[in-house]
């Protein structure tokens, strides 16, 4: 994301679909954005033999299932059906002609209809290239801990788990190097492929890097633990590549991410991570038919992943802008010529802004990195980007370099996700953004008035940087412990309790009972909470303190020397205003 656009997208450097969300490189260059995967109905080879010049591709809108009427007039009315989905009701079509977005708007049945590019459909993608399989270098043994891992506590967390090989991350980007020395022992190939054009391409190889970005992002999320090179956070889960980059311009169109995320949704990905924008539009504006059209189709593209069990994690963008505060876009479109437009709220950086995507900033060690954008109540949670040094991480070839941008800091959250799904599996997406947000360490804003918001949650940090450690449960503290991660509904004006039974505990508790508390609630100012000990007892942890602070995450010390240790303790909650409901998560006591 960092990368401004790599093609657009990618990293700072080069001209692409990372729009804002796409890595960059300590001098400043920019990468380009991932690939898209594949749709559910799947469309013949090729639906043209021949490449004609003035060829625009569209995506048609129509209600999600039986798809073939409109697919008919699409053919009738001077198209052709490059690719289809009927599940979503989304249909990729090519058109040489310069009525075709208007006439099928009036076709029955078509919600909406809008060209994805303001420049032509290559002739490649009639007939795709495979990417280049690069010769690989080898790297002597060693692979010292880095500093954005030790930042975000990863390397503490490996001592607690690696990740699970049941987990899949999908990279989808300018596709991933799949003999990387790094990467082959966590790649998985059977579900990876390309979705260059908006099309799935599962041919050997077809997932391969067009660039650098996709293999880089790729060992930021699990380069393996195997005394060579990186190490990435979540280093024994698997990842495949869904390319979505195209060949030379290294561009993000719609068409590639729709077929990205419905790969993704048909392939069991837990996570995946988009360090791009959907190319030519840096924001795309619903008052425009076209890219009204985009918003929708990818949108619903979005949602049919999550519905399947997917998390996306996305890069807020390289521009330093708030996205909170949208006034100008000079980058789009990409594809041809920029132009300086006024632009509104409205208007939205996909897939990053979409409704259901974790949206990362990108940190140095302390501070916002210089080009990351912010937005309160846009950005989600932010990780290491890199600033002056860069993250380091795999390149193709059997490589190894540095780059900056969100879309470096992205994998971290992507990495972090896999973890906590390794450590609770049958998680959904909604229960992951949660965790994600509850996990992570808050970042106040610093003497800057753009960052605005409170030190819980913040345009420049949003819920925090993520905390690996704490994601995967670290190890119990020494000492008896008991736990109870089962979720009680906080609702307005209401009193809730969650009990833990204790046994095997000789004699009474102790001066200092650790009580840990994780409880999810928009407005702790209006929380009571209480320990409630065996007998009755009522210790007092927290009293409407904290305002309109989001959520209690904190290990509170209680003197409960005087009560005996076994039995049943409780935790309750009470809420004493309208207007916020949250839950207790988790809480549990230390003897």
């Amino acid at each position: 994301m960092l990368a401004a656009t790599l093609g657009a997208a990618l990293a700072f450097g080069a001209p692409a679909a990372l729009a804002g969300t796409a890595p960059v490189s300590p001098n400043g260059s920019s990468a380009p954005a991932p690939a898209a995967a594949a749709p559910k109905a799947a469309a013949p080879t090729s639906q043209s033999a021949t490449w004609v010049a003035g060829t625009r591709a569209y995506l048609v809108i129509t209600a999600p299932g039986d798809t073939t009427a409109v697919r008919n007039a699409v053919t009738s009315n001077g198209g052709t059906v490059f690719q289809y989905y009927d599940a979503i009701g989304v249909i990729v079509a090519h058109s040489a002609s310069g009525t075709f977005a208007t006439t099928m708007r009036g076709v029955s049945g078509v919600q909406q209809v809008g060209a994805t590019r303001t420049s032509d459909v290559p002739a490649d993608a009639y007939n795709p290239a495979l990417p280049a399989n690069p010769a690989q270098s080898t790297t002597p043994s060693g692979e010292p801990v880095r500093a954005d891992m030790t930042q975000i506590k990863a390397d503490q967390a490996w001592a607690v788990t690696t990740g699970s090989a049941s987990v899949k991350v999908g990279i989808l980007d300018t596709g991933v190097d799949d003999q990387h020395q790094d990467l082959a022992p966590n790649f998985n190939a059977a579900d990876s492929a390309s979705c260059a054009y908006g099309k799935p391409d599962a041919r050997t190889g077809a997932w391969r890097d067009v660039g650098t970005h996709g293999t880089h992002v790729a060992g930021t999320v699990a380069a393996a633990k195997n005394g060579k090179g990186v190490i990435g956070v979540a280093p024994s889960v698997k990842i495949s590549s869904v390319r979505i980059a195209e060949p030379g311009s290294s561009l993000f169109f719609a068409e590639n991410t729709v077929c990205g995320f419905m790969w993704a949704g048909d392939h069991g990905f837990k996570v995946t991570n988009n360090s791009y924008y959907t190319d030519p539009w840096q924001f795309n504006c619903p008052d425009n038919a076209d890219q009204a059209a985009i918003i929708e189709g990818v949108k619903r593209a979005q949602e049919y992943a999550e519905g399947k069990g997917s998390l996306q994690v996305a890069a807020a963008g390289n521009s330093n802008i708030d996205l909170a505060n949208k006034t100008t876009d000079t980058e789009s479109p990409n594809d041809s010529t920029p132009v300086t437009r006024t632009i509104t709220n409205a208007c939205l950086d996909i897939p990053t802004e979409l409704p259901g995507v974790v949206t990362v900033s990108a940190m140095g060690t302390t501070a916002k990195a210089s080009y990351s954008n912010y937005g309160l109540n846009v950005v989600d949670v932010t990780a290491p980007g890199g600033d002056a040094t860069g993250i380091y991480s795999t390149l193709p070839g059997g490589k190894y370099g540095s780059m900056s941008g969100t879309s470096m800091a992205s994998p971290h959250v992507a990495g972090v996700a896999a973890l906590l799904v390794s450590t609770n599996p049958g998680i959904t997406p909604a229960q992951l953004r949660d965790k994600l947000a509850t996990q992570a360490n808050d970042v106040a804003c610093p003497s800057d008035s753009r960052c605005k918001g409170t030190t819980a949650k913040n345009g420049f940090f949003g819920e925090g940087q993520v905390d690996a450690l704490k994601a995967v449960g670290s190890t119990p503290p020494p000492g008896k412990y008991f736990e109870n991660t089962g979720d009680f509904a906080i609702g307005d004006n209401t009193t809730v309790e969650s009990p833990i039974t204790v046994g095997g505990v000789t004699g009474n508790a102790p001066a200092a009972l650790k009580v840990g508390v994780n409880i999810v609630h928009t407005y702790i100012g209006d929380l009571k909470v209480d320990l409630i000990a065996p007998d009755g007892t009522v210790y007092t942890v927290h009293n409407r303190a904290g305002g309109s602070t989001d959520n209690i995450n904190q290990v509170f010390t209680v003197n409960a020397s005087s009560e005996v240790a076994n039995g049943t303790w409780k935790l309750r909650v009470n809420d004493n205003a309208g207007g916020d409901t949250g839950k207790i998560d988790s809480w549990n006591l230390t003897f």
